[in-house]
């Protein structure tokens, strides 16, 4: 199975596509118990850090387990869920012992409607969700039963067996979503499709293009519009939703890879090191080489 790395290059973050020959019959998903011996890819030890373009949703029966992603270690217990978005990075503790049951699934798996109306992509929510005892007990009889559906291949044929699997997914990605919602610091409810639109055309586009004008002519809105839909849905303006992103991924690089910082700020929109230099420092605080030398 082929990985990518950042840029084509091989000193990028290693980046590991959804493993389809692993899944029962091939579909776009797969759910089961957690285990040590569990790997997107053979060269991919969990331990190190590494992207995923798929999703992974987590629900631990044990704990506590920590978890890096994006820069912060998240400890889950118990009856928590943890859920890692594509692109983001992450990476599995050493120390813990993961317990309970892993859902898996591509992106494209799902129609654009039910990844809107599920929130697949709401960067801006809390990766670590502490469900109540209700609704634990939904998400996990919901879970159970995906996994049941899952593990069936005798009773249906395959294009059936596939079109329950993507409904069944759906019930428990709608009450996961609600859950994640309800649990970010700040609840501002369901992204309009405005927004939706721009955070995915953002999440494409942030490494070449920073124009909040730019975007809003290449979504057909204007750029009164967009400033409503983004601060509506996130409290910020779409400069700084975009120049997070930015720094986002400059920190992934100068922490993850030893690409030169000069080659960090190409990779991100900026092809002259100085202007990238001012950038970063002015939204992080400190200079790309004091943040690379405080974690190496």
């Amino acid at each position: 199975m082929a990985d990518r790395t950042h840029q084509g290059d091989g000193e990028g973050i290693r980046t590991f596509p959804f493993p389809t020959e692993l899944a029962v019959g091939g579909v776009g998903m797969q759910v089961g118990p957690m285990g040590t011996d569990h790997s997107w890819h053979a060269d991919a030890p969990l331990h190190r850090v590494h992207r995923i373009d798929f999703h992974v949703v987590m629900l631990f029966t044990g704990g506590p387990v920590r978890h890096m992603i994006d820069f912060a270690e998240y400890e889950a217990s118990a009856g928590d869920l943890l859920w890692i978005r594509p692109g983001q990075v992450h990476r599995f503790s050493r120390t813990s012992e993961y317990h309970g049951t892993v859902l898996t699934m591509q992106p494209g798996f799902l129609p654009r409607a039910t990844v809107e109306a599920t929130g697949l992509y709401r960067y801006d929510l809390p990766p670590l969700l502490h469900p109540d005892p209700a609704q634990r007990a939904a998400l996990q009889a919901s879970l159970d039963q995906l996994r049941r559906e899952y593990e069936d291949t005798a009773t249906l044929p395959l294009s059936l067996h596939t079109a329950v699997l993507r409904h069944t997914l759906t019930a428990f990605l709608l009450r996961l979503a609600h859950l994640a919602a309800s649990s970010a610091e700040s609840s501002q409810g369901q992204a309009d499709t405005t927004f939706t639109l721009f955070r995915d055309a953002v999440e494409q586009g942030f490494a070449a293009n920073h124009s909040v004008s730019a975007y809003a002519d290449a979504l057909g809105y204007s750029r009164r519009t967009l400033v409503r839909a983004v601060r509506a849905a996130t409290g910020e303006t779409p400069k700084g939703f975009i120049d997070k992103r930015v720094v986002l991924e400059a920190k992934r690089l100068l922490a993850h890879t030893d690409m030169p910082i000069g080659r960090v700020g190409a990779a991100v929109g900026f092809p002259d090191a100085a202007n990238f230099s001012k950038f970063f420092q002015l939204h992080a605080g400190v200079t790309p080489a004091a943040f690379r030398a405080e974690l190496r």
